[in-house]
């Protein structure tokens, strides 16, 4: 549930009006099946009525999937991603733990 309202909560922020919203997620090949079910059940749960969702999995990630998912979750296939990787977060990890470590 956790990653259903951080995704709404991001498609919902100043996303009116766009076409479609690119959702990039590690697992996103299992989150997606059942996510507009979970949507329909909650009370507290949306997304823009017009926006088309876009779903992949980030270049890292997606070489410990199955050979299918690569096909239909790779960045590399989606119109518009450019060279988009979907794993900044991850690379700037270190980064953020040594600010922790000096604020400690």
């Amino acid at each position: 549930m956790n990653i259903d309202y951080s995704i709404c909560n991001a498609l919902n922020y100043k996303s009116k009006g766009l076409p479609s919203g690119l959702v990039i997620y590690d697992i996103v090949c299992q989150w997606w099946i059942h996510f507009f079910h979970r949507l329909h059940e909650s009370r507290f749960l949306t997304i823009p009525e017009e926006m088309k969702l876009v779903t992949a999995v980030g270049s890292f990630h997606l070489s410990a999937h199955i050979p299918e998912c690569f096909v239909l979750f790779s960045l590399h296939f989606i119109q518009g991603a450019g060279q988009l990787d979907g794993e900044i977060l991850e690379t700037l990890w270190a980064a953020f733990n040594k600010s922790l470590l000096v604020l400690e």
